[in-house]
């Protein structure tokens, strides 16, 4: 049978089980949320918007963080040019051998060949698609359909290169169509989906309100890491895994005495002090921490608070201020009334688990960056080749054809050991992230501190700097920071509390967010946190006023 019979004979099948009368008893249910456990595989099938190892990246962070006892294995197998006619030429052995319990397949942006809608280019990508699905589902494994991402026109106009107006006006409506069919596909299926498109176009148009100029798509097409995020997060929170890390609660018991309930950990040796109160925590995962070229796409779906909530709420404490630290770091300071609502540390980098989380991130990233992506540059060669023979093929008289074909075929050879090699390597790097994971008991204390005013002014070669950032911090991490005025001045607030705990302090002296240039002015010697060489005592219950006047060296 020729392939174009059998995919006509596969769209005529669907065709007639998409518009044949159902009963209610005959509807499937899309999957709601994955169900996971030690030991299944998850394959991210797609292009080079897959083969960049970024939104694939960030997901396999979240598991590693938030179930660090359960290894799953994942497999990217995106490859940069795809169309859904490439995936099924590399299906057998870049998918199915993985024998996967989900395929998230994420095709289109190629297929649609970036030109105004045309029916017989869409006809195309359907029938191809619906038999790799076909395939896939045949295998055991839960095909997770995408939507292709967003182009973005803008910033396609933005650029250098020249592109066809019909493109630039109608190409992000083409992914939409190839999207919405996709998802009634899945609905009717009972498969999994995950709209990639929305919150990229709706997160876009709601920053260019502000900035006409925003995009999370520089290329047009490939995401950048924050745009990647925002994939990320839509596969997880469409996928059902939205959920909070951890909330400890502790309110005053009988006699007195605290008493604590939590979710995502356990709490033990709880006690009142003097000034507050003390436990050891030991959490069920950590936090979903990403790097920090992504950090603006967690800050625009607010990543933390959604996927990685971490809150503890303190009730029964006498009014003042408190600083909390962990395992001897101070991680802030908090009144009575904030902790009584509850006080969310996700975020928070100076926490302990905060640093533990971003380690795991750093060696997924080398993971990525590394072996991944060189197993990729393997199948890259093989769809060149696979493409080379369809095209001999057809042209089986063209010499140059053949030639090519034979060049590229030269190039397989050896490509199974290569496979093997990248794999063991990437399975090694993974053990240093099973090694790194694993939530460790942490000591909170929660002690009652008075925070003491602090002032003072900036001068640079005897004139008022404006806009400097004054940093103070001490060598457990406390900081407290100021903003100099017009004329010079700042004045010290503890997170949203005015002053600073008493002690010794670093200060560091460098550009706010409004004075890009400032600290190019500023010499290092008095810029740099870890090196500069301005330090103060703060002292309690007193006035403190500390004033910097710093010169340039010739």
């Amino acid at each position: 049978m020729s392939a174009k019979i059998r995919i006509s004979l596969i769209v005529a099948v669907l065709v007639i089980s998409y518009t044949g009368i159902l009963s209610a008893d005959d509807f499937k249910a899309p999957v709601a949320k994955v169900d996971l456990k030690d030991g299944d595989t998850i394959v991210f099938l797609g292009d080079s918007i897959t083969h960049q190892c970024l939104y694939t990246q960030y997901v396999e962070d979240f598991f590693y963080t938030r179930y660090p006892n359960m290894r799953l294995k994942f497999h990217n197998a995106g490859v940069g040019g795809a169309k859904a006619w490439d995936a099924l030429e590399r299906l057998d052995r870049d998918v199915a051998a993985y024998k996967p319990k989900y395929v998230t397949i994420l095709l289109g942006m190629n297929d649609g060949t970036y030109q105004p809608y045309n029916e017989q280019v869409f006809q195309t990508y359907r029938a191809d698609m619906i038999e790799l699905v076909g395939r896939i589902s045949a295998t055991g494994a839960t095909p997770v359909l995408m939507t292709p991402t967003m182009y973005d026109s803008r910033a396609a106009r933005s650029g250098k290169r020249k592109h066809d107006d019909g493109k630039l006006e109608l190409y992000n409506s083409v992914l939409a169509y190839y999207g919405t069919w996709l998802r009634e596909v899945a609905v009717e299926s009972g498969y999994g989906f995950v709209d990639m498109y929305s919150p990229l176009n709706n997160l876009t148009l709601a920053e260019r309100k502000t900035n006409a100029n925003f995009t999370m798509i520089r290329d047009a097409v490939h995401p950048d890491p924050p745009g990647q995020l925002v994939m990320a997060y839509a596969l997880l929170d469409d996928l059902g895994l939205r959920s909070p890390l951890s909330n400890i609660r502790i309110q005053p018991g009988k006699d007195d005495k605290p008493v604590a309930r939590a979710t995502g950990g356990k709490v033990t040796g709880l006690k009142k002090t003097e000034n507050g109160i003390e436990f050891t925590w030991l959490a069920n995962g950590l936090p979903f921490v990403v790097p920090e070229e992504a950090q603006l796409g967690a800050d625009l779906v607010k990543l933390g608070h959604r996927m990685s909530r971490e809150a503890i709420e303190v009730h029964g404490l006498d009014a003042g201020n408190y600083e909390l630290t962990i395992d001897g770091q101070s991680v802030g300071v908090f009144n009575n009334l904030a902790l009584s609502r509850h006080v969310e540390l996700q975020s928070n980098s100076k926490t302990p688990q905060y640093q533990q989380a971003l380690q795991v991130a750093q060696l997924n990233k080398e993971r990525n960056a590394g072996p991944i992506k060189q197993l990729r540059g393997q199948w890259s060669q093989f769809q060149r080749h696979s493409r080379a023979s369809r095209q001999l093929k057809e042209n089986p008289e063209n010499e140059q054809f053949k030639k090519q074909a034979e060049t590229l075929k030269s190039k397989l050879e050896g490509m199974e050991d290569r496979i093997s090699e990248f794999e063991k390597a990437a399975l090694e790097m993974e053990d240093k992230i099973f090694e790194t994971n694993q939530p460790k008991p942490r000591n909170y204390d929660l002690k009652r501190v008075e925070l003491s005013a602090t002032k003072g002014h900036v001068l640079l070669n005897g004139e008022p700097v404006v806009g400097a950032r004054v940093t103070f911090t001490s060598a457990n991490g406390r900081v407290a920071t100021g903003v100099t005025d017009a004329k010079g001045s700042y004045v010290t607030r503890t997170g949203l509390l005015g002053g600073l705990v008493p002690g010794e302090y670093k200060v560091s002296i460098n550009n706010s967010s409004n004075r890009k240039k400032l600290s190019e002015a500023i010499p290092a010697v008095y810029s740099n946190p870890q090196s500069t060489v301005l330090t103060v005592v703060v002292k309690p219950a007193s006035p403190n006023e500390f004033n910097f006047e710093l010169a340039t060296t010739e």
